[in-house]
């Protein structure tokens, strides 16, 4: 009986093909809005993880002045030693790199060629706290960087713009006024969080950077990487209290520090896509709801056009649940066909999107499955109005209508 049931509403479908395409068009454009509004959403929260990650795994950074930006008082507030990296390193525990770090704007030589970048001084910690891989080439020895030799690494885009993407390794580089040997060549790491290219980076000694280039022995950043499987809360309250004492600070000064967690940077971003994803969401399946108002409307103006039809199976003693299961199959069919041809469309439409926005693509098969449950669900609400309507037909009047 069932079977009977539904071959009647695709016959019927098929009878008006057309009024069924434009019936199931809203539930398509509902299903594919909400569907690849979550995914590119989940795609930039993602994006954003990697992103913050590639800073380094369990970062701390530490800078002077109380906060980050502008107006953060770091001009003022006395710059870190380089003796500051090798006390934190032997005298807090659950801590895997010190990293200090010195940076300075210059130009850079090479071949006929120049070019405008930001070179940094450091130890090999640097590599580690920033989750740094050398593609060719070698990283600094104990002697060079205790003599501030004139040796450096540097990234792709540097590679690129000044020796054409050929071999550097042994080359030399003019940073600034100095002479420099290239050593090493990092591996790729793309766009950073803050929108910065970061194979645009040079790194030598940090000796050589202070001596040479900058000509003062400031540190601008203490870079912390902390063991996964250590407490970063009371790492960063030891940090706080070393560095105080460090730096010579009473019980009534206020730090002249801060103290910058990459993970809770990251967690605080992601979770701000995640409130706009859900908010695009939820726009998005108000699109679903005038779907589902448009088969119901559909499906009124169908049973009115066949009252003559609903009459004379009620008369040849076709029971009411029969005629309200024929309505009502009819209007979860096209609803779920519906959802099947949004989801189809989503996919397509989400992977476009999140390479023309250098996203990931994340599939969400939850999303997916729950759209699709969804739209059907919408059938069986907006359907059983007017299948009701149908199965309580009075067939004598039915038989009447014109």
């Amino acid at each position: 009986m069932l079977w009977n049931t539904l071959i009647l509403a695709l016959r019927s479908i098929r009878r008006n093909l057309l009024r069924s395409f434009l019936t199931v068009l809203g539930i398509v454009i509902g299903v594919s809005a909400v569907i690849t509004m979550v995914t590119l959403g989940s795609g930039a929260t993602q994006a954003v993880q990697n992103q913050i990650s590639s800073l380094g795994t369990n970062l701390l950074m530490i800078r002077p002045g109380q906060r980050m930006g502008p107006g953060s008082g770091g001009s003022t507030a006395p710059s870190f030693k380089d003796t500051d990296a090798d006390l934190i390193a032997t005298q807090i525990s659950g801590i895997t790199a010190v990293a200090p770090e010195a940076r300075s704007s210059v130009t850079l030589v090479a071949g006929g060629q120049n070019w405008s970048s930001s070179v940094v001084g450091s130890t090999n910690a640097w590599l580690e706290t920033g989750n740094w891989e050398l593609a060719a080439g070698r990283t600094f020895t104990d002697a060079e960087l205790r003599a501030g030799a004139a040796v450096c690494i540097i990234g792709t885009t540097i590679q690129r713009q000044l020796y054409g993407g050929g071999d550097p390794i042994g080359q030399q580089l003019r940073v600034k006024q100095m002479p420099c040997q290239v050593i090493g060549l990092f591996k790729s790491k793309g766009q950073g969080s803050f929108g910065n290219d970061q194979d645009e980076v040079v790194l030598m000694p940090l000796k050589t950077l202070q001596r040479r280039v900058t000509g003062n022995t400031n540190v601008n950043t203490l870079l912390v990487s902390v063991d996964p499987a250590s407490d970063t809360n009371r790492i960063k309250s030891a940090l706080t209290q070393l560095l105080r004492e460090l730096r010579k600070l009473s019980s009534s000064d206020d730090d002249n520090f801060n103290v910058l967690d990459t993970k809770q940077l990251a967690d605080t971003l992601s979770g701000t896509t995640k409130v706009m994803t859900m908010l695009l969401g939820a726009v998005a399946a108000v699109s679903l709801l005038v779907g589902g108002i448009g088969v119901m409307n559909i499906m009124l103006v169908s049973v009115t056009e066949r009252t003559r039809e609903i009459g004379l199976r009620l008369a040849i003693g076709a029971l009411e649940r029969e005629v309200l299961m024929q309505f009502l199959i009819e209007a979860v069919v096209l609803a779920s066909l519906g959802g099947l041809i949004g989801i189809v469309l989503a996919t397509g439409a989400s992977i476009g999107l999140a390479r023309l926005m250098q996203v990931p693509y994340v599939f969400q098969p939850g999303t997916n499955l729950l759209s699709f449950v969804f739209s059907a669900g919408i059938g069986v609400l907006f359907g059983y109005f007017p299948a009701r309507r149908a199965a309580r037909l009075d067939p004598i009047e039915a038989l009447r209508h014109e």
